[in-house]
């Protein structure tokens, strides 16, 4: 909330200080005698002229008057009714609800030389209606041209890899510049957001490929350790059995129960090895 506020204040302390610099000159005895003029006329024309001096805009809506070329009061008048003179005095309308657009698809080099296609989304809103209409032509489409050329410029300082794994912060980026060149403009740059990045054929083809060779090495590494604490078992297993030499034949009655359970005709059960010491040892 602090941050919002010390914004605001910036843009509120720009936007007075870039008035102050160019204040009108006043509109002279010339200019208040044919406004004088204006005033007698709508008065004397009063039921007719009501519907030419009474606007209307909305809650969301600004209007910029202008008399004699000047701006009136240098601050937008609404929501609501207000009157305006007619042939002296003419106005804008400036909506100031949260504006979106599409930044077209831009191609270009990263830092590692990888041509590729990048679009996004930008939402915007006019936080100063004076200087939205006497500080830029068209501000939409001033907006919308420098979106795309900020664009261009902060991706071509990105390797290939921050532009895929560091969306959020090339949005954040882009926002600070874009805010910053159009505070001038009575712009406030709410969000930016990269939409989609395309690359080459060829180059998702070796990226992919590449992908799998470090995932086929990993199952690799993975089944060899697999291996190594299994043969680690083993070898603990065969320490306990030769500790006890009855074991060896509990496990090879369990071997048999395990065959016969699954109903083959053959059964093919070892020859203890104690056994044939046993008769060894006889005959010598």
């Amino acid at each position: 909330m602090t941050s919002v506020i010390k914004i605001q204040e910036r843009h509120t302390a720009d936007s007075t200080h870039i008035l102050e610099d160019d204040k009108p000159s006043s509109m002279g005895c010339f200019g208040w005698f044919i406004i004088i003029i204006s005033i007698i006329v709508t008065i004397g024309l009063f039921p007719l002229t009501i519907f030419m001096c009474v606007k209307i805009v909305q809650e969301y809506e600004r209007a910029v008057i202008f008399r004699l070329g000047l701006i009136v009061d240098r601050k937008p008048k609404g929501p609501g009714i207000f009157f305006v003179l007619p042939c002296t005095d003419t106005f804008r309308r400036v909506d100031l609800r949260t504006v979106s657009f599409d930044i077209p698809a831009q191609e270009f080099l990263t830092k590692d030389s990888v041509t590729v296609s990048v679009d996004g989304v930008v939402f915007y809103r006019v936080f100063d209606p004076i200087c939205s209409v006497a500080n830029i032509t068209n501000v939409d489409q001033s907006t919308k041209l420098l979106a795309q050329t900020t664009l261009r410029n902060v991706l071509g300082m990105k390797n290939l890899s921050e532009l895929l794994s560091d969306r959020d912060g090339i949005s954040s980026y882009m926002q600070s510049a874009l805010d910053e060149a159009t505070v001038v403009w009575g712009i406030k740059v709410e969000r930016v957001e990269i939409k989609d990045v395309k690359l080459p054929q060829q180059l998702q083809r070796a990226m992919a490929a590449e992908a799998e060779a470090v995932r086929e090495a990993r199952a690799k590494v993975i089944a060899a350790e697999g291996e190594m604490n299994a043969s680690r078992a083993l070898k603990e297993a065969s320490l306990v059995i030769a500790e006890s030499p009855s074991a060896l034949q509990l496990r090879y009655l369990q071997t048999l129960n395990s065959i016969a359970a699954e109903k083959n005709s053959t059964i093919v059960f070892p020859l203890p090895i104690d056994i044939i010491q046993h008769f060894v040892s006889k005959t010598a």
